[in-house]
């Protein structure tokens, strides 16, 4: 690391809702420099502690993911490769989760909004109470993190790209390494999206959604050529939620997005009958603290997902 690595901050008013390599950087670092991203939020304040689920159905989607940024990195060139570690999590004690019409892998079974407010340890080594029935470990981290595209114009911060942006991985957490491949001179990193704990897969299209600042460190590692992300985790990733075991349920078939459905839909079913959830809850739930896995891909012509709950988010 650069022991002469000077500390910056973004604040507010340098966050934008789409990736361009035209934009203007916020500011220029230099390898090995940390920035600390100021009051990200998911929503950019549409939702608050007092929302209700009304709020919901009067959401602006175009004000819907920002991203804090960008940051020129010094030396950065197409072809490098930039690393960032993040090094720690403002929280703001709350967050909310949610079903979003037309949003989500089972949308077309969750017409609906439905809505939860949730209030936590700012330390995050208390589990979050998800109402009477559950209490989920936290384990914060951000879903958008990347870097700007080579391609021209302006680019949603809503998918995920080759450069990173919303890929929603919960293991690119505090101490984890990520890699991205360098498209433009300079990097241009933005970061957004803070979650106080997701499941893998995040399925109803929320997590557990909470404004945050952010501090991540920023170097250059030359060369490269990467294709895609890559990330290094330097320590176990299920621990918080190993303790009890899981229910695990399946889907088979040969389209992995509906096997995925079915798994889910079955999780839904099974915590219905075992946990006396509503669907719209039980799917909530899914989503900030089940896993989605591709359990088989190579039997053909059928493959196997499987989604796995935690049983220790109901002690």
């Amino acid at each position: 690391m650069n022991h002469n690595s000077k500390a910056h901050t973004i604040h507010r008013e340098h966050q934008h809702l789409s990736w361009d390599n035209s934009r203007e950087p916020a500011l220029t670092v230099a390898p090995g420099d940390t920035v600390t991203f100021r009051d990200i939020d998911a929503m950019c304040g549409q939702l608050t502690p007092e929302s209700t689920v009304e709020t919901l159905a009067h959401i602006d989607f175009g004000r819907v993911n920002p991203i804090a940024g960008p940051v020129y990195v010094d030396g950065a060139e197409p072809g490098d490769t930039l690393k960032v570690t993040l090094l720690g999590f403002e929280p703001s004690g709350w967050a909310w989760t949610g079903v979003i019409p037309n949003f989500g892998l089972l949308a077309q079974d969750f017409p609906e909004p439905a809505l939860h407010i949730w209030k936590y340890d700012r330390s995050f080594s208390t589990p979050a109470a998800f109402g009477k029935w559950a209490r989920v470990p936290l384990k914060p981290f951000c879903g958008t993190t990347g870097v700007a595209p080579k391609e021209a114009g302006s680019h949603s911060t809503i998918p995920p790209y080759a450069t990173g942006g919303n890929m929603d991985i919960r293991d690119i957490s505090e101490g984890t390494e990520l890699y991205l491949p360098v498209q433009v001179k300079g990097a241009l990193y933005s970061i957004g999206d803070p979650h106080a704990a997701q499941g893998d897969g995040e399925v109803c299209g929320t997590a557990i959604e909470s404004p945050m600042s952010v501090q991540a460190r920023l170097e250059l590692v030359k060369g490269g050529n990467l294709p895609f992300p890559r990330y290094y985790c330097p320590r176990p990733v299920t621990r918080h939620l190993d303790g009890k075991g899981y229910d695990v349920t399946t889907g088979i078939g040969p389209d992995l997005m509906e096997a995925s459905r079915n798994s889910v839909r079955g999780m839904i079913d099974l915590l219905g009958k075992t946990q006396h959830l509503s669907a719209p809850e039980a799917y909530m739930l899914c989503s900030v603290c089940g896993d989605l896995r591709i359990s088989e891909i190579v039997d053909r012509p059928n493959w196997v997902v499987s989604f796995y709950m935690p049983r220790i988010v109901f002690e």
